[in-house]
């Protein structure tokens, strides 16, 4: 896992205050495998239930970490609730580290 310590713990934070304590973070893509290098943060949220507004919250997802962090890197926010139909990210997402 590319990330450091003060990312995993932004990531995780930003996350519980805008999806919930129940939800869970998952660290996928180029930045999941210590082989690769380079890449974007890409993120697979799970949240129980259906939440009608969970693509804004996504995008504010993405700009608390920024502004914890003050990172410039990009962040991708891929969010799957009990209403979403189940996709290839969604399985990819799945597969990826659990924050």
């Amino acid at each position: 896992m590319r990330i450091t310590q003060r990312q995993h713990t932004a990531i995780v934070e930003a996350t519980r205050e805008i999806f919930g304590e129940e939800s869970t973070v998952r660290l996928f893509g180029s930045r999941a495998d210590d082989n690769r290098r380079g890449g974007d943060i890409d993120l697979h949220v799970k949240i129980n239930g259906v939440d009608p507004f969970y693509q804004e919250k996504s995008r504010k997802l993405s700009a608390r970490i920024c502004a914890k962090l003050g990172d410039v890197l990009p962040i991708d926010v891929v969010v799957q609730d009990d209403a979403t139909a189940d996709a290839l990210i969604h399985r990819e997402g799945m597969r990826g580290v659990l924050l």
